[in-house]
């Protein structure tokens, strides 16, 4: 599929990409059904055959559920799948029994049964759902949608806050995902499953459209299973407001790319002033475009930017800290040299056969014990250390934290973050309160590495 063919393909099909929204605070209380099971659609335009997907309530991606900071959401999640699966509330600091992490906080639901998921929401921002039960496979076929949490006064107009779930497919020469080839082990022992397609709320190359002279809020979620986005908002008009639902204290003007690594989401704002097409691009050397803003000509507003204010996350206490480390190996190209320090060559073939090629701090797969144990309020501190070929966005559950370093380097914004990316020899400082009790993931979000080894799991009592 070269370029030529995506562009004649996609321009046939061209969509808006506005979501429908759910919202879930009802004064009766009832639950919202949230189904997954197995549908179809078009990801190659009109041009393309029918994927066979799996989604939640027939809709790629699922729908936008959308609640106001400290209600509370009540999920009936329906498993009409012939797989056992659960459904993850990414990012949300909620109770730990409805995180959804099969084999850890819940048992998967099985095929024909459901769950309720149950809880408040504490903070505002732009987070996301997704199948959190051999994800590598359920979340590359359509089981993610996104979560918004807005404060009691949004700050934008509705149709002006607009979310974009940016996704990697990887369809084969007729336009169909690729399903035979899940769980490849190249994949789970490189840099994960990458493809050869981006759709925006699962549509190619479509219009999204903007009102001329009026601030909108764009919210970019990457819901891809391994492909790290370049992005450079300058050349569209945007600057940063956000990272990882948490706002900042100010818009920022970034003339540099932006990374959106797997699991990761930014929050922009932009006011175009005049009317026309602006491209939407991915930075891949050169800018390839997946997606047009269509500035449209409106009433004149005056309203002048506001930004809604940001969550109260507890600091970290640097001088009582919990110091420890998080050192990752293993993969291929040169990764697994790291781990003969500790196995001979037999052991590394043992466990490859088992299909694990990584490990965190020097462990592979889930290990029964915790990486640690903290007390309520204590602050931890990972030190990070990437001895591997490839780049990794590691993912902790039920918590955000600031990003202090980088190589040494302590950075001029330690922004908050629930997901950080490690490149090839990095080493990432990060702290955070262990403030909310029960049983954490920590895992690469590139989630064939969380398959095959990296992966462990933290306890606050």
């Amino acid at each position: 599929m070269d370029r030529r063919t995506f562009l004649n393909a996609s321009l046939a099909g061209a969509t808006a990409a506005l979501l429908p929204r759910f919202a879930l605070a009802t004064p009766q209380g009832e639950y919202f059904e949230l189904t997954a099971a197995k549908g179809s659609q078009r990801l190659f335009g009109e041009d393309g055959e029918l994927s066979e997907l799996w989604l939640y309530n027939g809709r790629l991606p699922g729908p936008e559920i959308r609640v106001k900071r400290g209600e509370r959401v009540k999920v009936r999640f329906i498993n009409k799948l012939d797989t056992p699966t659960s459904v993850h509330w990414h990012g949300i600091r909620i109770d730990n029994a409805m995180d959804g992490v099969a084999g850890l906080t819940q048992a998967a639901v099985a095929p024909g049964d459901s769950f309720d998921y149950d809880f408040v929401v504490p903070d505002t921002g732009t987070y996301w759902y997704h199948a959190h039960n051999m994800s590598w496979n359920q979340v590359p076929r359509g089981l993610a949608g996104p979560l918004i949490v807005e404060d009691d006064t949004p700050a934008f107009d509705p149709d002006c806050d607009i979310t974009m779930m940016l996704s990697d497919w990887r369809l084969d020469e007729d336009g169909r995902l690729d399903t035979n080839s899940f769980g490849a082990r190249h994949d789970f022992s490189h840099a994960g499953r990458l493809g050869n397609w981006l759709t925006v709320n699962g549509n190619s190359l479509p219009d999204i459209r903007l009102k001329k002279g009026h601030w909108h809020r764009l919210r970019l979620i990457n819901s891809s299973a391994s492909r790290i986005l370049d992005l450079a908002p300058a050349r569209f008009g945007a600057r940063l407001i956000g990272l990882d639902g948490q706002l900042f204290d100010a818009q920022r003007s970034i003339d540099d790319l932006v990374q959106l690594s797997p699991a990761q989401r930014m929050d922009l704002v932009m006011k175009p002033e005049a009317s026309g097409t602006i491209p939407f691009e991915m930075m891949t050397g050169q800018a390839f475009t997946f997606a047009n803003f269509i500035v449209e000509d409106a009433n004149p507003s005056s309203a002048d930017l506001k930004l809604p204010p940001k969550n109260a996350l507890p600091e970290p206490d640097m001088e009582n800290a919990l110091q420890l480390p998080l050192d990752m190996a293993g993969g291929a190209m040169g990764g697994m040299r790291a781990l003969m320090r500790t196995r001979s060559e037999d052991d590394l073939r043992q466990m490859m056969s088992k299909g694990l090629f990584w490990t965190l701090n020097d462990t592979a797969g889930m290990p029964e014990r915790p990486m640690f144990t903290a007390e309520r309020g204590q602050t931890v501190v990972l030190d990070s250390l990437n001895e591997t070929g490839f780049p990794h966005a590691m993912h902790i559950h039920g918590h955000h934290f600031r990003v202090l370093e980088r190589s040494g380097k302590q950075l001029e914004h330690q922004d908050w973050r629930d997901t950080f990316t490690s490149d090839p020899q990095e080493r990432v400082k990060i702290a955070f309160v262990a403030d909310n009790p029960g049983k954490w993931l920590i895992h690469c979000h590139m989630l064939g590495h969380a398959a095959s080894g990296m992966m462990t799991w933290f306890e606050v009592t």
